[in-house]
């Protein structure tokens, strides 16, 4: 297992020794942590469920039918 050295300032450092405590886990852990959950590259459990929850909201074909003008442009 390798070392990693990195720098945080007070407010950075206190703040994440705090997350680590109230979650039970060490600071190396809770880094650890983090750092598996960014690197997941599939959707959350259950995101697909919502597709099609919202009762209202409009149909594609409905929406591709709507004909709105464009906002003028700013002059550069």
């Amino acid at each position: 297992m390798s070392q990693v050295t990195i720098y945080l300032d007070d407010k950075t450092e206190q703040a994440a020794r705090k997350a680590a405590k109230d979650s039970g886990l060490s600071l190396s852990r809770w880094i650890v942590s983090l750092i598996k959950r960014k690197e997941k590259t599939e959707w959350p459990e259950g995101f697909q469920n919502i597709a099609g929850s919202i009762e209202d909201f409009p149909d594609p074909e409905d929406l591709r039918r709507q004909t709105i003008d464009d906002i003028p442009r700013e002059k550069l």
